[in-house]
């Protein structure tokens, strides 16, 4: 409660820099408008006789633009050519009303729209559909760098123009177009990237050069702007294995792991943009976005089972009133030293191909043809060090840190004697190494035919309707070895080799020094036989989903009178044939390996849409919105294929509630995934009331209050269905086992749900101080505060887990000053307690519980605006200012099973832009 109270003291102060540039792909009946609205922002924007530059333009621009825009939209904007006001782009976003971010590898990558985690909204870049580089649907943000967009508009509620939507929200990104511009503009910016933790510090740069052009009478545009990340990301990591049954009705943890990690994030990007309007009749545009991130990890560090592995919890432990054991000590430890290298190639290329033609002058005929695909390389390499002396033996004491966010340790060995280290199997897993190799691939084309046609029907001005063909396909590759250092039958210390490397000081987690090397080098050299494992965990991470999507639509825009009000809006309906399939294995009891298999299902879903804006009091606006919204099924949840056994002694009997048939044993059993699957979907509801103003300076204003429910009609989750095994590879029973006598039996696996609602109330303010004392004009506060809450169960009926990705509190505040050049913001995010998705063990991912976090920023720009140094800016940012960690617990009670804790570090930014 007091968080929620603290929250509400700076909820009319919280802060976002919002500008809506509409999608050029999206709602082609409204070009005019946006092309408007996209030369306004693309030079500085004039208010009255007031220049406004920098933060105050973004502000600005993006009041104009959300006042003007019949949606409920949020969005961003670049203060300059290459300038977004954050390193990340996800950083922007998640300081919009209703988002916030997940941080990965220390970085804001995956985005939360009003409680949903990133699989939930869809990613359009120039109004098309884009690609992701994880297991799913989500975009990770951070494969899109900053410098290459211009803005980015959030769509709350849809359009039926808008194809592709999510349920919780659409993100389109936005890249420039050269024919907005009147004249050449050249941007260059340099900057110096620090990564600071503790005593740490490493160094990188980021690097980026825009050009913009028009020839032949501002016939022919051109757009090229290049970037160039090498930022690191130094860490500490204090995580526990899970926690099980003690002695005595006691919890206690399964093993600890202490990691100092050091990551690099190399990324290069390109976009491109050449625009062709040689006259009133035709406009073409051709854009191109590629991306390329490499992301390093190499880990140095020490994991140790104790109740799940060779501990012997001693007696005298403490235990707290949840029953947790907070201290303890421990004999017959087997540390196991750790050298580990991950690193993820993750390359994305994006092309599109727009044409526009006006055939007279009320119609108009627009072509677009796109292409988003992505190749991810993700290895994960394990490699085990041992302790000679004693059999690897040794003692340990553990002890919840006051801060009840993580366990310290104290171990009896010490581990900076190279000649007492040895490559083993310390731990008695059944192998000295380990060798994961994943690969995602996502190809996804489109093309859309639509036209749009003038009108003047009563409150009707316009109708927009066409079709777009959507083909998608996604695969997941993993393959996965055990490293022997003969054939892995040793056992623990069976079999070892020299230790290959030297000692270091490693100063956490109670460990002083550590032994350390280059575990690629080491897998290099051949001191490894690789062992290909075989696993039915494996064969499911092997698949590949496509999908065939065809959207029919129809939009009728709106722009009339109530009385005196001036109403404007849209109404329309999409009707999207979904056609999806699989390729995956089926497993067995002697087939690790599985057999291949195919799925297919066809079905279709209709999606109404309504958006409403009445201005009831000069610049006063309420706004409404109704709508069919969908989620596509997550691409893990599509794929085909089951692990089958058989249930031959004490099986329970089953009854499916769906269809009421009952089971008894001996029957066929399964787990696996369900191409049948249809979408998450809801009926939602949305409701706006904002005031816009200026002040006596000239500076823009605007408060707003919004409102959203959302009603599920579908949602997904796991529980045992009836299921005909026939014609399916079935493992032969062993002679004299009970064998099921037919072939109908049970399976686990993704079904939809019926019910379950979300709603949330949205503050928003952007207040130029002026409006309280004129001496104040420069300085301004902008604002955001969500509270939202949830009926939604995941897991099934009668489960308690939260949705994925839902904070109930958020908030942001932006506070700035900017005058004569000068201009300085302070921004602070935070959100409550949450469920999320992260890579978990074997860079699997899993949910977990992940505690409140407050992340802050600061910037310091100085720009000439004059003389010899006129378009020079210098600048100042610092992230993450007060360190604030990543940490996840066992389950939502914070204090009593501590899970993840995650140190990342402070980063400072220091450079210049010049523009020409």
């Amino acid at each position: 409660m007091k968080f929620k109270r603290n929250l509400l003291s700076v909820a009319l102060a919280s802060a976002a820099m919002m500008v809506a540039v509409p999608a050029f792909a999206q709602d082609s009946s409204t070009d005019t408008a946006k092309d408007k609205e996209t030369a306004k922002t693309a030079d500085t924007t004039n208010v009255g006789k007031v220049k406004v530059t920098g933060i105050r333009r973004a502000i600005e621009a993006s009041i104009d633009a959300k006042q003007t825009n019949t949606s409920i939209v949020e969005a961003i904007s670049a203060e300059d050519i290459g300038k977004l006001p954050d390193a990340s782009i996800a950083d922007s976003i998640a300081r919009l009303p209703g988002l916030t971010a997940q941080r990965e590898r220390g970085r804001a990558a995956q985005v939360n729209i009003r409680g949903f985690n990133g699989d939930f909204g869809a990613t359009t870049l120039n109004g098309r559909e884009q690609a992701s580089t994880g297991d799913n649907r989500g975009v990770e943000f951070d494969q899109y760098p900053s410098e290459l967009l211009s803005s980015v508009v959030v769509y709350k509620t849809p359009n039926a123009s808008l194809v592709g939507q999510g349920l919780s929200g659409t993100v389109d990104l936005q890249t420039v177009r050269p024919l907005s511009f009147k004249e050449r503009v050249v941007s260059l910016n340099a900057r110096y990237d620090q990564n600071k933790i503790r005593s740490q510090k490493e160094s990188g740069n980021r690097i980026s050069a825009t050009y913009i052009d028009q020839f032949a009478n501002n016939t022919f545009g051109v757009m090229v702007a290049l970037s160039h990340m090498d930022s690191p990301q130094p860490g500490y990591q204090n995580e526990v294995w899970g926690f099980t049954g003690g002695p005595n009705n006691t919890t206690v943890l399964g093993g600890g792991k202490l990691y100092k990690f050091d990551n690099n994030h190399k990324r290069d990007g390109v976009a491109a943009t050449l625009q062709f309007k040689p006259n009133d009749v035709w406009e073409s545009t051709l854009d191109w976005f590629y991306s390329k991130f490499d992301k390093t990890e190499i880990k140095t560090g020490m994991e140790f089972g104790t109740i799940w592995g060779t501990g012997v919890l001693q007696p005298g432990y403490t235990v707290n009133s949840a029953g947790t054991i907070t201290k303890a000590s421990w004999t017959n430890v087997h540390p196991v030293i750790r050298m580990d290298s991950n690193p993820i190639e993750d390359e994305l290329n994006s092309i599109g191909f727009n044409n526009k033609f006006k055939l007279t002058p009320e119609w108009t005929l627009n072509t677009d043809l796109s292409m988003s695909k992505v190749k991810r390389k993700f290895r994960v390499l394990e490699t085990y060090v041992g302790v000679g002396s004693n059999g690897g033996a040794t003692t340990m004491n553990m002890e919840l840190d006051p801060s009840g966010k993580f366990y310290n340790y104290v171990l009896g060995a010490q581990f900076n004697n190279p000649t007492d280290l040895v490559l083993t199997d310390a731990g008695g897993w059944g192998q000295d190494g380990y060798l994961k190799d994943f690969g995602v691939n996502d190809d996804l084309k489109s093309i859309r035919i639509n036209a749009i046609r003038t009108l003047n029907w009563g409150p009707f001005t316009g109708i927009d309707f066409g079709v777009n063909l959507t083909d998608r396909t996604k695969e997941k590759t993993s393959l996965e070895s055990k490293l022997c250092i003969t054939d892995c039958t040793g056992g623990m210390f069976g079999v070892t080799a020299p230790f290959p490397g030297t000692i270091q000081d490693f100063n956490f987690g109670g460990i002083g020094q550590l032994g350390v090397y280059d575990a690629n080098e080491i897998l290099d050299s051949g001191v490894y036989n690789l062992v290909r494992k075989y696993d039915k965990d494996i064969a499911a991470k092997n698949w590949s989903v496509d999908e065939k999507l065809t959207t029919f639509y129809v939009k009728a825009d709106i722009d009339t009178d109530l009385g005196s009000m001036p109403l404007r809006g849209n109404v329309g309906v999409q009707h999207v044939r979904i056609t999806q399939g699989s390729d995956a294995y089926s497993t067995y009891d002697g087939n690790p390996a599985g057999s291949p298999i195919r799925e297919e299902v066809k079905y279709s879903e209709t999606l109404p849409a309504l958006n409403l804006s009445l201005e009831f009091m000069p610049e006063t606006y309420a706004r409404f919105g109704a709508a069919r919204q969908m989620a596509r099924p997550r691409m893990d949840q599509l794929k085909a294929g089951m692990d089958v056994n058989a249930c031959v002694t004490a099986c329970p009997t089953f009854t499916d509630t769906n269809t009421g048939q009952t089971i008894s044993g001996p029957y066929w059993q399964a787990g696996g995934g369900n191409t049948a699957l249809k979408p998450w979907m809801a009926n939602a509801y949305d409701l706006s009331v904002e005031k816009y103003f200026s002040t006596k300076n000239g500076n823009r204003g605007y408060i707003g209050a919004a409102w959203f429910y959302k009603d599920l009609l579908s949602y997904i989750y796991n529980r045992d269905v009836a299921f005909d095994f026939a014609g399916l590879p079935l493992p032969t029973l062993p002679q004299g086992t009970p064998t099921p006598t037919g072939t109908i039996g049970k399976i686990n696996q993704p079904v939809n749900g019926e019910g379950g609602t979300i709603r949330g109330v949205e503050l928003t303010a952007s207040l130029p101080l002026d409006l309280l004392w004129s001496p104040l004009n420069g300085f301004g506060l902008v604002g955001t505060y969500s509270d939202t809450s949830s009926s939604i169960q995941p897991n099934g009926p009668g489960t308690s887990e939260p949705l994925s990705g839902l904070s109930k509190y958020v908030s942001n505040l932006t506070a700035y000053y900017e005058r004569g050049g000068f201009s300085i913001r302070w921004s602070r995010r935070t959100r409550s307690a949450f469920r999320g998705e992260t890579r978990g063990f074997g860079a699997d991912y899993q949910t977990i519980s992940i505690a409140p976090e407050v992340v802050q920023d600061a910037q310091i720009n100085y720009s000439f605006n004059s003389g010899s140094l006129k378009g020079l800016s210098l600048y100042l940012q610092v992230s993450n200012i007060g360190d604030e960690p990543f940490a996840a617990y066992n389950d939502t009670d914070s204090a009593n099973r501590p899970e993840k804790y995650f140190e990342y570090g402070r980063t400072t930014l220091a450079g210049f832009s010049y523009k020409f």
